[in-house]
């Protein structure tokens, strides 16, 4: 006879309450986040200057995430509608050279120039979301396309750093609220509204079904189209905030400052690492702030490492092709 070594005063757990921890769903990206975070202050302890703690190192890293972090919120818009964005880069260095030409240092254009700005910006998306829905082009091309022509239009009328923006502009890029930098919280801001409209109104619904499949939202009912373009505008918005930070940095606007930022494809890399699909349809504003984020301390420990600039480039690759090997394989498990 064999005797059960169960306890009979043992309650057994329901299926939902032994599940709590799965409706959680941290992305993967948070952990890798943590890890590279960790990773970052054992080698500058043991091959650097041991100051990534410090107060001054950590708020470099928030401010150098802004300008990549605001762009990649659009980027998000896009890519979670299943298309893409490349022509944000040049669409930054018009901004800046636009922002410092017609500001020409004096704060009463600001407000004239910021309206032009974001006019552009407008357009831009516009045109882009168009040339994808109406006239059937690849995302890709398209907006490539784009970029080239934003890239010859500078080149023919800018050829070096051009006006200037007043000193109350740059309070932008360099003044703070406290221990907070001005920058920092406009980042922020901009990621909550974003989540915001992601999460809790209908476009943001409308935009997950659309990059799920375009189909099954067009025989739903949805005016997928539409839903594609506003994407496109937002997301050029976006890159029009980074010019404006970007030249409130810098003080003069100038052609080549989009482009040496690699704000196209790294925005694109930040919104993979962070759980976003390319396909569409899957991830969120926080995943790519936090992709946006390890590119940051990626940096500020090369820097303070005094890592080759060539050999940057090949670590950051290995690890964007690591930590979306890493999102691939754990999307994949089975629901058990």
């Amino acid at each position: 006879m064999t005797l059960s070594t169960s306890d009979p005063t043992r309650v057994p757990l329901s299926p939902a309450a032994g599940k709590w921890w799965r409706r959680l769903r941290i992305p993967p990206v948070f952990y890798f986040l943590v890890v590279i975070f960790l990773l970052a202050i054992v080698l500058d302890a043991v091959l650097g200057r041991g100051q990534i703690l410090q107060p001054t190192i950590l708020v470099n890293v928030a401010v150098r995430s802004v300008a990549l972090g605001i762009v990649a919120v659009g980027q998000t818009f896009v890519m979670l509608g299943a298309s893409i964005d490349l022509s944000v880069a040049y669409l930054i260095s018009v901004t800046a050279v636009m922002a410092s030409f017609l500001m020409q240092g004096d704060p009463g254009r600001v407000p004239m120039a910021v309206a032009v700005c974001f006019a552009i910006g407008a357009a831009v998306g516009l045109l882009n979301g168009l040339i994808i829905t109406k006239l059937r082009v690849n995302a890709f091309i398209a907006t490539l396309g784009m970029g080239l022509v934003l890239k010859g239009v500078l080149g023919a009328a800018f050829e070096n750093f051009v006006g200037a923006v007043p000193r109350s502009f740059q309070s932008f890029g360099y003044d703070m609220i406290g221990p907070v930098p001005i920058s920092v919280i406009v980042l922020l801001l901009v990621a909550v509204v974003a989540w915001f409209v992601l999460r809790r109104t209908r476009y943001g619904a409308q935009l997950y079904a659309v990059g799920g499949s375009q189909d099954v939202a067009r025989l739903s009912g949805l005016r997928s189209d539409r839903v594609l373009i506003i994407a496109h505008v937002i997301c050029s918005l976006t890159a029009v905030l980074t010019g404006l930070f970007v030249v409130s940095r810098l003080r003069s606007g100038a052609p080549w400052v989009g482009p040496d930022g690699l704000y196209d494809l790294e925005s694109i890399a930040a919104v993979v690492i962070g759980g976003t699909a390319l396909s569409g349809g899957r991830g969120g504003v926080w995943g790519t702030l936090a992709g946006v984020l390890i590119f940051g301390i990626l940096d500020t420990l090369f820097n303070q490492l005094g890592v080759d600039t060539f050999l940057k480039q090949v670590l950051r690759g290995a690890i964007i092709i690591l930590a979306v090997a890493s999102y691939t394989i754990r999307s994949k498990e089975p629901a058990a």
